[in-house]
């Protein structure tokens, strides 16, 4: 009797330790989480919610722009829930990195340094430079900018051309070397610099340059853009990822068929 209540014992313990192993076992594929109550996949894409209009808060507090609604867009596309996470637009590639996040959607340019740490989609945008500064400012071109302090958000293409990149110097026939440059972690954070008097200029992405001149026409102007170099806005992937890009640039090829991409462009660019 106690040999028969030993191998029961044995018995139950071993059925209990392949249900907790089973319980445990959450899956190791790369194409996303999965939503415990709809049980859809989830795609963690992140952004830098400070770029209008291709990201910003929204009145709801969460992050709105034609970014999120074009990546939105794509989840449906390709049966995924996309998820958002905000982030310090210098944090976005690390995340990628450590496996926080599967993509990045920020009015990210395509360039051979990052192209080390991600992959790129097909691109969904292009866009360029410009040089924004106060009303009463006597500079009126690129080439007035050496010796000046400018603001940039951190990380940006403005970054890389205000702080003398080799490369952007060759591209402009322009030599920035003597700026001084103030890194801002918002765009935002660049124009209030500009405003109150504590810098001479602002480089920024056109379409931002163009809301923050708008919005402050009374303050600010545009002075110059820097059209002589196209920069391509893609979506960053994991390079673990291969699938989920091939998938991401499926569904962006259909929405720009079907109309849904020029939609979209409507209703937060070309109003």
């Amino acid at each position: 009797m106690k040999k028969f209540v030993k191998v029961l014992a044995l018995a139950l313990v071993l059925v209990l330790s392949v249900s907790m192993l089973a319980a445990c076992d959450g899956g190791t594929s790369t194409s996303g989480t999965s939503n415990a109550d709809s049980g859809t996949k989830v795609l963690k894409i992140g952004t830098n919610a400070e770029f209008p209009p291709f990201e910003f808060m929204g009145d709801d507090g969460q992050p709105d722009g034609f970014d999120i609604a074009l990546i939105k867009a794509i989840g449906e596309e390709i049966g995924m829930e996309v998820q958002i996470e905000n982030m310090e637009f210098k944090s976005l590639i690390g995340a990628i990195e450590s496996g926080n996040i599967q993509g990045i959607i920020a009015g990210m340019t395509v360039d051979d340094e990052r192209k080390k740490s991600v992959d790129f989609s097909d691109g969904y945008y292009e866009a360029h430079q410009m040089v924004l500064v106060r009303k009463d400012s006597d500079i009126t071109k690129t080439e007035d900018l050496n010796g000046k302090k400018i603001a940039v958000q951190e990380g940006t293409t403005g970054d890389f051309v205000a702080s003398g990149d080799p490369d952007w110097e060759f591209i402009l026939g322009v030599s920035l070397q003597n700026t001084e440059v103030s890194r801002m972690k918002k765009g935002l954070d660049a124009v209030i610099e500009l405003k109150n008097g504590r810098v001479d200029a602002v480089i920024i992405d056109s379409n931002p340059a163009q809301v923050f001149a708008e919005e402050n026409a009374d303050d600010i102007k545009i002075v110059d853009s820097i059209q002589c170099e196209t920069e391509t806005y893609a979506i960053a992937v994991s390079k673990d990822e291969p699938d989920l890009l091939n998938s991401i640039n499926t569904a962006l090829k259909t929405l720009k068929d079907n109309g849904k991409y020029d939609e979209i462009l409507k209703q937060y660019i070309e109003q």
